[in-house]
């Protein structure tokens, strides 16, 4: 990672060069081991990214890693795999975010792609070593909150924001509602912090052009406005295709939950796959690691075979690449201005309120369902908190528990 907070890509030696290009390799191998390992949907990556890129490489620290968290928050798309995107793009520029975006979700997306076209339409909702994975996420988000907790919530007012944006998030279930929680946050953040005074934030260096920003900000909309007409003019089921899920990962807010109802109305009457084999397939992205958007993946192999997978995975996360790539060298600097400090010491509590409230709903509600389970729990909490076992092993360990508890 570079020392300064340059917008444009200096020239660079040699040496530069190879450690740019070992920071690649670097970002590709962790975010490959996350993809690997990360189950429980977005808010237990969060945590996943939390334990690996703050507490154990120390990438970047507890406030940053927020302030990325509460950005992509903002945007449209899998928030998950925006944060990774983000991180790999300080650590190692545009290659690093493709690298980040690759690692984490190639695993998921040739898994998915195996069960299009060698399992079909099974299920493997009764499977024991699911119910563990459940498990494991409860314990990775458990021990990201605390962390998070401690460092971004440390007096009444902001465990008091906490709170509330653990029961709004509960109460109000809606995919508006974490952007209205974050808002709201904002404006309390600036009404009772403004005059504090605040301590200089940790740059992160984003070696990325604003060229390259505002370029991919308008091929976003450019592409949200021509796809559609291309379909049209074209007729040609390649182009829908790509359209569909770009739209898909376009407008959606809320996560890899909230994208299904969108694919559904997208696809089926299209004829591309049958209402069974959408949720068989839907099933399965649940049960494997990294972002949940990968589900495109086995779409398109179901419809289009492997080159349809490629095409329908790829369409449905260029929005969220070329959104963190516009936004991100702008937000470095945006979010060192002091009322924007104030604003996000309330925004930074109230992500932590909105963990809090997913760690009870969803992610509790369904795994923890008795007394053995919730022994599980605290078994596999202790190992990671106070044996400080790797996150690989936890999963195993959820795993090997979940298949000898059913």
């Amino acid at each position: 990672m570079t020392s300064n907070d340059s917008t444009y890509a200096a020239p660079q030696d040699s040496d530069q060069k190879r450690s740019q290009k070992k920071s690649v390799w670097e970002v590709l191998w962790v975010s490959l081991k996350l993809g690997l390992t990360s189950f429980g949907g977005p808010t237990a990556h969060l945590g996943y990214f939390h334990h690996e890129y703050v507490q154990r490489r120390k990438w970047l620290d507890e406030k940053a890693y927020a302030d990325l968290v509460a950005l992509c928050q903002f945007l449209p798309g899998p928030a998950s795999s925006q944060v990774g995107i983000g991180i790999g793009l300080t650590r190692a520029g545009l290659l690093g975010g493709l690298a980040a975006w690759l690692g984490f979700t190639l695993p998921s997306v040739v898994i998915l792609i195996a069960f299009a076209m060698l399992i079909g339409g099974g299920s493997v909702e009764s499977y024991g070593w699911l119910k563990g994975l459940k498990i494991v996420a409860v314990v990775i988000v458990a021990q990201a909150i605390l962390g998070m907790g401690k460092t971004l919530a440390p007096d009444r007012i902001r465990m008091s924001i906490v709170g509330i944006a653990a029961a709004i998030a509960l109460v109000w279930a809606s995919p508006i509602s974490q952007i209205v929680i974050i808002m709201a946050a904002a404006v309390v953040g600036w009404f009772l912090y403004r005059q504090q005074q605040v301590k200089e934030t940790t740059v992160f260096a984003v070696p990325i052009g604003r060229t390259i920003a505002v370029n991919s900000l308008i091929l976003f909309g450019v592409l949200l406005v021509l796809l559609p007409l291309m379909r049209m003019w074209t007729g040609s089921d390649w182009v829908a295709m790509i359209d569909s899920f770009y739209r898909s990962g376009s407008l959606v807010f809320g996560g890899g939950h909230v994208v299904l109802p969108l694919l559904e109305r997208e696809l089926i009457p299209m004829g591309w796959l049958s209402e069974n084999e959408f949720l068989a397939g839907y099933g399965a992205a649940q049960a494997v690691p990294g972002p949940l958007f990968t589900f495109a993946a086995y779409l398109g192999a179901i419809s289009n075979g492997i080159f349809g997978a490629v095409v329908a995975t790829l369409s449905i996360f260029l929005p969220a690449f070329l959104l963190v790539v516009g936004v991100l060298p702008f937000w470095n600097h945006i979010r060192r201005l002091p009322y924007v400090q104030a604003m996000l010491m309330g925004v930074n509590a109230a992500v932590v309120g909105i963990l809090l409230g997913a760690l009870y709903d969803p992610i509790w509600v369904q795994a923890i369902n008795g007394t053995m389970e919730f022994v599980l729990a605290v078994f596999l909490f202790i190992l990671l908190v106070c044996w400080k076992l790797p996150p690989w092993m936890i999963v195993a360990g959820g795993a090997l528990g979940g298949w000898v508890l059913l």
